[in-house]
């Protein structure tokens, strides 16, 4: 007896989507990285000053700010890789990256620094990092820096041979600020971007499989609906050809008798299909799933399809190399009665299904002779009701493709060299998956 479709609108009992992206936490490493290149440039920059220029400057007291900024830095990658980050971290990093900076400032010439550009560049990022009122916060904070820089602050002291250069070295450092914060900005800019862009992507996957849930439940309760209403006109029928066995009439005639024999046996097997619907329905939601030997599995499901078939040539091949395990639950019957199904209709005389193991992974593979895919078909397997059969037809793939999300694998479709259409069930073998939950 088929398992009903029902049976997969059960929730797994773990989580089958993979975890959240942190995207406070991607940021914080991008501002780690950001933060080295900021420690290598005040440190070039400041011996440079000092000793190419020969402007004196607090070296002892700018190049421990410098250390303080590389150790903090060391501290927080850390802390990133063994916590979750959140925006509390990501503002108390950026306030940091704005106090030493702020410092150094107030060592080498205040608002009168032409790097005091880089200030505007922690408001920048602040801007793109935070949220709601911590922007206004950050903000408020760098102009009550640059405020007290133009008010207070060590001047620098140019060197005699220097003094009539002032205005030059000014231009210059000024647009070598420029030039370093634009360059920051793009390329931190860019891997902010390619995070933003992840996590939407991940989110439109989100309300996809959201869909597809929905769509599943409905199709769900269909059935359970749908057997309802067929108990009554199946008992029904069972009723009047149980009748008609018993008539004399008819139990003269042969033939007639053995027609009426066989729609009892197809009146039963409906009435079965219908229980194991509606027995379905009230089965726990966190049922666990089983740990079943392959072959056996996979092979006891083909001999229940083939006589529902019995003018279909079927061959059934499972070479594992060794006896394997798959973490399997009812619905995974139902997904591949499904693409033998399609398989059968697509190609009557002839469906093959191989199964071999890939590294970790069980390939369950069906394979028929029949006219292939379309190039528009294989762009949507996987989406509901997308089929050349007409109006409520596609389910069978859009289930299968499911089921094996749900376990943990996945689907393939392809059109084979020699003609016919190719459908592959990628599950991951039992120890496997012990292995991820392992890790996870």
């Amino acid at each position: 007896m088929d398992t009903p479709l029902l049976a997969l609108t059960r929730q797994p009992s773990g989580p089958t989507l993979r975890a959240t992206p942190d995207s406070y936490a991607g940021n914080m490493r991008q501002l780690v990285q950001l933060r080295w290149l900021a420690v290598a440039g005040q440190l070039v920059t400041i011996l440079g000053v000092h000793f190419g220029l020969g402007i004196e400057l607090p070296l002892a007291l700018m190049l421990g700010l410098v250390g303080l900024l590389g150790l903090a830095n060391i501290a927080i990658a850390r802390i990133t890789r063994r916590f979750r980050a959140s925006q509390v971290e990501l503002c108390l990093a950026l306030l940091l990256d704005m106090a030493t900076l702020t410092a150094q400032l107030y060592l080498s010439g205040g608002a009168t620094n032409p790097f005091i550009l880089l200030l505007l560049m922690q408001v920048v990022l602040g801007a793109i990092l935070l949220e709601g009122s911590a922007v206004w916060l950050f903000m408020a904070t760098a102009t009550l820096c640059y405020a007290g820089l133009s008010i207070q602050h060590r001047p620098l002291l140019f060197p005699l041979g220097l003094a009539h250069r002032a205005a030059a070295l000014y231009t210059f450092g000024a647009w070598l600020g420029f030039v370093l914060a634009a360059v920051l900005l793009v390329l931190f800019i860019g891997r902010i971007s390619h995070n933003l862009r992840a996590r939407n992507a991940y989110l439109a996957e989100l309300r996809t499989r959201a869909a597809e849930e929905d769509a599943i439940v409905r199709m769900g309760l269909f059935a359970s609906g749908a057997a309802h209403e067929l108990g009554t006109p199946l008992a029904t029928l069972s009723v009047i050809l149980g009748d008609w066995r018993r008539d004399p009439k008819l139990s003269a005639d042969a033939d007639l008798a053995g027609e009426v024999e066989v729609m009892l046996a197809e009146v039963e097997r409906c009435k079965g299909i219908v229980t194991d619907i509606l027995h379905s329905a009230g089965e726990p939601r966190d049922e666990e799933l089983a740990r079943i030997p392959a072959c056996a599995f996979l092979a006891a499901i083909v001999d229940d399809w083939a006589p529902t078939h019995p003018s279909t040539p079927l061959t059934f091949q499972c070479d594992t190399g060794e006896e394997q395990e798959l973490i399997a639950d009812p619905a995974l019957r139902q997904a591949l009665w499904n693409l033998l199904d399609n398989a059968a209709e697509a190609s009557p005389d002839h469906v093959a299904v191989e199964v071999i193991a890939l590294g970790n992974d069980l390939q369950v593979s069906v394979s028929d002779r029949g006219p292939g895919f379309s190039a528009d078909q294989l762009a949507s397997i996987g989406e509901p009701y997308r089929s050349t059969k007409g109006a409520g037809h596609g389910v069978g793939l859009f289930l299968a493709v499911n089921v094996a999300r749900r376990l943990g694998g996945r689907l393939e479709a392809r059109n084979r060299d020699g003609g016919g259409a190719n459908v592959r069930l990628l599950l991951p073998l039992a120890v496997q998956r012990q292995v991820e939950q392992a890790s996870g």
